[in-house]
């Protein structure tokens, strides 16, 4: 039986249909299925495009590791990790009893659109780490970064070996563009301008505008996007699905806006010079060389991501020589199902815990 037939069979029952039309009243109504209450917490340290949340403890819940920081890409809400009661890696984190932070960026102001990414690699990181580690006795932190998040905390931990660094966890992070299959016609372009074309307009423009940055991360699921309401209403009896489906939409509406120069320096570092992929990349005044990671290291890919396909994802294990242990998972999903889908719980949240339990 097809997928078609089957959500058209005349045959279901009676409850079927009632509890279908309840779930598309309320999907597209009543505002909504997913619970997306943010998880308890206070924000106890700021700084510029800097702020530090503590997550509350469960209550009897007995502690369990070390401090655990979270890190979000440039461009991406924290709410990444905290999508939907049921769905949320801070809720399965703080549950488990790990002290659990996050550090995200706030709004980006006018003043910040010069900020490149070496800001987030000697401040905004290195000083969230030390305050996780300062509020926690003094001891190490593991680090969990998705996307440019990833990124952003290897970089960091090559950089700064002072930093109480204990592990390093990537979730779709991409380290080979060469391996990313849509960003070939981006890198054709560039290489034909000299990068002029794409450049002249990130100088124009200053920063990318939330609205575009939420557009660049559909235009990446342009496929799923189109056939969005036919998938709704085939999937009408499965209210988990459809609570996913709000809680997605609900992130990728409320993207923040991207700092220009930083853009710019994604865009010729990674998309035109793959740099990244040599594990060398030449900061403004200091060389981010991977070779001085030195802490353990898990990165996974998920099978159906297309900004970070696995290939992409597993090449830091050719990065990484003084690792003395480097784990490449994959798992279903896409590129925020990997870290967050109705899957992941099964799949990468259990890869995470036992990674950090093993290096505990």
């Amino acid at each position: 039986m097809s997928g078609s037939s089957k959500f058209l069979d005349p045959k279901r029952t009676l409850e079927q249909r009632r509890q279908a039309v309840v779930n598309l009243w309320d999907f597209l109504v009543r505002g909504g299925i997913a619970d997306t209450t943010r998880s308890p917490g206070e924000v106890i340290d700021t700084g510029r495009v800097r702020r530090l949340t503590r997550y509350t403890p469960v209550e009897g819940v007995e502690p369990r590791g070390l401090p655990v920081l979270l890190v979000p890409p440039l461009g991406a809400q924290s709410l990444c990790f905290d999508l939907r009661k049921g769905a949320s890696v801070v809720e399965h984190l703080v549950e488990s009893g790990r002290p659990t932070y996050l550090v995200d960026y706030d709004d980006l102001k006018a003043a910040d659109k010069d900020l490149g990414i070496e800001h987030w690699v000697n401040d905004v990181l290195p000083n969230a780490i030390q305050k996780v580690s300062d509020d926690n006795g003094g001891s190490e932190v593991d680090l969990i970064g998705w996307c440019m998040g990833g990124l952003l905390s290897i970089c960091t931990d090559a950089v700064h070996p002072e930093l109480p660094i204990h592990t390093l966890t990537l979730v779709a992070s991409p380290f080979d563009m060469s391996k990313v299959p849509i960003m070939a016609p981006l890198r054709a372009i560039g290489k034909v301008s000299g990068g002029r074309i794409v450049g002249t307009g990130l100088r124009t423009i200053g920063s990318i505008p939330s609205p575009l940055v939420s557009l660049g991360f559909k235009a990446t699921a342009l496929p799923t996007y189109l056939k969005k309401p036919m998938t709704v209403w085939k999937r009408r009896d499965d209210r988990e699905f459809l609570g996913q489906v709000q809680a997605v939409d609900l992130l990728m509406n409320n993207m923040v806006a991207y700092p220009g120069r930083a853009t710019m320096q994604v865009y010729q570092r990674m998309a035109l010079r793959n740099e990244v992929a040599t594990g060398k990349i030449q900061g403004p005044n200091k060389l981010v060389d991977l070779d001085n990671v030195d802490v353990p290291v898990l990165a996974v890919g998920g099978h159906r991501d297309v900004l970070a396909p696995i290939p992409a994802v597993h090449h830091v294990g050719d990065l990484l020589p003084n690792s003395p242990d480097v784990r490449l998972e994959t798992a279903p999903g896409g590129h925020l199902g990997v870290l967050t889908g109705t899957q992941a719980r099964d799949t990468t949240w259990a890869f995470i815990d036992s990674f950090l339990d093993d290096h505990a």
